[in-house]
């Protein structure tokens, strides 16, 4: 399974450029890897260590903004198409994890 979060942070103050920071870097100390911009995933080994991901982002979530989640599976994953431009390392370097697990 994977976890995905998209969020939508405001940056016009200090204020809520640091919380964005912080979020940012809870999400990669976290395990979560960026897919895009404002988009970021992380595979979980089922549907407990999903909820418990989830848990842990609702501990951290920014006071200000937007976040989002959806649970997908590997196969819903896989399908994930790059319709623009090229694939990057990361992307590949997930496909990689994937027969890891």
């Amino acid at each position: 399974m994977r976890l995905i979060v998209f969020f939508d942070l405001p940056v016009k103050t200090r204020r809520d450029k640091r919380h964005y920071a912080e979020f940012r870097r809870f999400l990669l100390r976290d395990g979560y890897y960026p897919i895009q911009f404002s988009v970021y995933g992380r595979a979980c080994g089922g549907l407990d260590r999903t909820e418990m991901h989830l848990a842990r982002l609702k501990a951290h979530l920014p006071p200000k903004g937007s976040v989002r989640c959806m649970v997908v599976t590997e196969k819903q994953y896989a399908s994930i198409e790059v319709l623009l431009g090229q694939q990057k390392p990361e992307e590949k370097q997930c496909a990689y994890e994937q027969l890891t697990f």
